[in-house]
């Protein structure tokens, strides 16, 4: 019995490697994840991945880039040209008041309105309507002054029409402008 079982052992060895060779061989020739060519294939297809996302990621830093360039040059132009609401209504009284006098014509009566703007939680859209009395080269330059000011002033209606037996003309006006108003947009921020 000794020499049986010794040789069933032997024949398990062998039938063990003989298995162990089978599996070898197919690791080889099936391996896993695929072949070479596959994996290479692979490969191309996940660098062209890694390509294609690093060109949208470039794209979205451009696109951040730019809006933030926009808000910054907005935020600018907001400040240049829309007074605050505090301080509106003086200041473009003392611009249209100077430009009055710079062009030699004669202030009357005035009034001024404020509305919001429709979608905007900080823009107003101020409306003065005043009255004036000059030569018509007198308004001319007066025009041309408000022209020229650095606030963001828009002539409406100009309503002109001449004084009985005078070369004056008496001036109505309607200007507006975009006032901010500064306490929301730093409570919005």
């Amino acid at each position: 019995m000794p020499k049986n079982s010794s040789t069933l052992i032997i024949r398990i060895f062998l039938g063990a490697l003989v298995a162990a060779n089978l599996v070898a061989a197919g690791l080889v020739l099936f391996p896993p994840g695929g072949s070479a060519d596959e994996l290479q294939r692979q490969m191309g297809a996940l660098q062209s991945q890694v390509a294609q996302g690093k060109a949208r990621l470039e794209r979205s830093r451009e696109h951040v880039s730019a809006v933030e360039k926009g808000r910054e040059e907005g935020d600018q132009f907001l400040a240049a040209y829309f007074l605050e609401r505090r301080t509106a209504y003086s200041t473009l009284l003392t611009e249209i008041g100077d430009a009055a006098t710079s062009s030699k014509i004669k202030q009357r009566e005035y009034s001024y309105s404020t509305e919001p703007i429709e979608g905007s939680d900080t823009l107003n859209l101020m409306t003065i309507t005043a009255n004036f009395e000059g030569a018509y080269r007198d308004v001319l330059n007066f025009v041309h002054e408000l022209d020229k000011s650095p606030r963001l002033l828009i002539v409406e209606s100009l309503n002109a029409a001449p004084q009985q037996n005078s070369n004056v003309l008496s001036v109505s006006m309607k200007i507006d402008t975009f006032v901010r108003d500064s306490s929301a947009s730093g409570a919005a921020q």
